[in-house]
Formats: structure tokens, C-alpha cells, sequence
């Protein structure tokens, strides 16, 4: 389990939907559902939290849209999303949300002779390589990018998530910002019309299509593409620098989220300004119920939360991902003690 993305299981599970149970069901256990994109590192906080409380944690990789629908049914206690929800849907399902972790999304491509960083892209050729108006890697576009790489006339392959997505939502408001023609005909969704290409379940079936497939090209949290040992791109940003996917670009991104003047906790971080800034990063928000049915299980996910959010930071680290401030962190524990409640009582009780 620890070695979740190398392992045969989740290869298995790379087909359908990936879920880790870290401990036998138990009834102390925590649940939850949905973004692809931070099952990375809840995988790793679970497993470390599981030795330290004795407390497991069943979370499900399905995709946000999964996720969301999953908690609002009630048939887990929080659900995780890319996207976040608006102030109206959160109120209509009786939901809080909270930033959990910020990281990046990156372009993979399996390109015979093209090492891991090698391939430079702009947001402008990836959405016409999506719209199938650039259908060879040896385009003219491509070409101008790369002036020092030969590039082979192979076709090709586009590949995007088949489910619902927030990994999905961030991409495309990145195409949507930097592309008019993506904009109006095809536009930003956890799922869209996709002009061309196929479909694959989850980050994981993302990244394993794409490397079964020649001239494959997709779009996957970078953690996945590193694990995988997968060809991802630099970009150039939106200050016109070409810029690797790490730890420090992503933090570029995230230091211009403004989560203390944002309703909700309702800020998209793509195409950020900033010399060092990666252009398609993301956060992942939990959702949970703010008058739960089973105040218990709910209390315990929000110990697991701020043990993250505490302890998990060099777990995160480790991945790509950028922790959430503490002075964020801070707020959003001041919101849980004023919006979560049962029995006229916080659910909450730490500090």
C-alpha cells in the first residue's frame, strides 16, 4: 500500500477507479471520495496517521464530480474537489469547504526520444493540439517552441479524463484564459465536449494511457508523472518565461491566492502572474456537512485535517505540493468552530 502508484494493485486499479483502505473496516475509520488530484498525499498522510491514532482512512479516487456527489449523498464524510462549489450549491447541500492543499498539473507526453522536461509547451498549442487543429508532433507550432529538439512526425494522441474532474475544471480554465477559440467553442467544466481524443478514468488512467500510447500526450497532477517516470513538459507562463513543474513553481502560484478576502475559500489559481509561477496549478477542496448526521465521524476527519495540516507538511513537500499557510489555516479552523455544528455545539473542539 505504501508504494501505492508502483504497485500491482493500483495498476489494477489504474483502469477503473483507485481506492486505498489503509486498515480494516472499522468503525472508527474515516471516509471519504472524489479529487484524483491529492490522492498522492492523502495516501501518504493516511498511512503515517494510521500508525500514529490507530485511525484508518477509506478515501476513494474517483474524481471531484464522484466525490462531490458521494458526500452530498451522505455516503461519505467528506468529499474532495478541484472545483470549488459556489456559495449556492454549498448552501442548497448544507456543505462547508476548505482548501486541503495546493500543487500542479502538468502536460505528459510519451515522445520517442524526448526525456522528462525536455518538451517547452504554451497554453495557446495545448488547446489547439485539444481542438485537433495541431495533429502531429512535428508541427510548425511545436517546432517554434522547441527549436532545438527534432521532433518526429508521429500523430498525435490526445488523451483527457473520462469522469468528472476537477483536475479536469483547472486545465481547461487554463485553456479558457489563454485561448479565445477554446473559450467560446468548448469552455471550463469538470467535464466538457472534447473535440477530439479519448477518454480515461482518473489521474491514474490518464497517466497510464499515455504511457502505453506513442505520440500519447495528456494532463495529470504532477506527482503522477513523476511516479510514473512519464515525459512531462515545461511551460511557458503567462509572464512569458519557460518554467520547470516544482515544488517552487507551484509555490509562485499559490502565494497569489487570496483565501482571506475569498468567500468560501473560493479562489482558482491558474495562470498566475510571476516570472517563477507555473500556469496550471490547482488546489483541492474537502467538503463536508455543516450540521452532520454522525457528529462523531465528522469531529475525527477534522482532527485528521489539522493533524495535516500540522504535521503533514514534509509528507506534502515531498510530493510537489504546497502546504496551506498557516494563517490560512488558522481561519479555516475558525470557520469549522463557527459553521459546524450538532446540537448547538462546534463539532470541533481543538484548538
Amino acid at each position: 500500500m505504501r508504494h501505492f502508484i508502483r504497485s500491482a494493485a493500483v495498476a489494477i486499479a489504474m483502469a477503473t477507479a483507485s481506492t486505498f483502505t489503509l486498515s480494516a473496516a472499522m468503525a472508527a475509520d474515516l471516509s471519504g471520495a472524489g479529487s484524483t488530484f491529492i490522492y498522492p498525499v492523502f495516501a501518504k498522510w493516511a498511512d503515517t496517521y494510521k500508525k500514529d491514532t490507530g485511525i484508518g482512512l477509506n478515501y476513494q479516487s474517483i474524481g471531484s464530480g464522484g466525490g462531490i456527489k458521494q458526500v452530498t449523498a451522505k455516503t461519505v464524510t467528506f468529499g474532495a474537489t478541484d472545483k470549488p462549489m459556489s456559495d449556492a450549491d454549498l448552501e442548497k447541500n448544507g456543505l462547508v469547504q476548505f482548501p486541503m492543499v495546493m500543487g500542479g498539473i502538468v502536460p505528459i507526453v510519451n515522445l520517442t526520444g524526448v526525456k522528462p522536461g525536455e518538451l517547452i509547451l504554451d497554453g495557446k498549442t495545448i488547446a489547439q493540439i485539444y481542438m485537433g487543429a495541431i495533429t502531429t508532433w512535428d508541427d510548425a507550432a511545436i517546432k517554434a517552441l522547441n527549436p532545438t529538439l527534432t521532433l518526429p512526425s508521429t500523430a498525435i494522441a490526445v488523451v483527457h479524463r473520462s469522469d468528472g474532474s476537477g483536475t479536469t475544471f483547472n486545465f481547461t480554465n487554463y485553456l479558457v484564459k489563454l485561448s479565445p477559440d477554446w473559450k467560446e467553442k468548448v469552455g471550463s467544466d469538470t467535464a466538457v465536449e472534447w473535440p477530439t481524443g479519448v477518454g480515461a478514468k482518473g489521474s491514474e488512467g490518464v497517466a497510464n494511457t499515455v504511457k502505453q500510447t506513442d505520440g500519447g500526450i495528456g494532463y495529470v497532477e504532477y506527482a503522477y508523472a513523476k511516479q510514473n517516470n512519464l515525459s512531462y513538459s515545461k511551460m511557458l507562463n503567462a509572464a512569458g518565461k519557460v518554467v520547470e513543474p516544482s515544488l517552487e513553481s507551484f509555490g509562485a502560484a499559490a502565494s497569489n491566492a487570496d483565501f482571506k478576502g475569498a468567500k468560501n475559500f473560493n479562489v482558482i489559481i491558474t495562470n498566475e502572474p510571476g516570472d517563477a509561477t507555473w500556469p496550471i496549478a490547482a488546489s483541492t477542496w474537502v467538503l463536508i456537512h455543516k450540521a452532520p448526521d454522525d457528529a462523531a465521524a465528522t469531529g475525527e476527519a477534522l482532527k485528521f485535517f489539522a493533524w495535516a495540516y500540522k504535521d503533514g507538511k514534509e509528507t506534502a513537500k515531498a510530493l510537489d505540493y504546497v502546504s496551506i499557510p498557516d494563517s490560512v489555516v488558522d481561519l479555516i479552523k475558525t470557520s469549522w468552530k463557527a459553521d459546524i455544528m450538532a446540537d448547538g455545539k462546534p463539532v470541533y473542539a481543538g484548538e
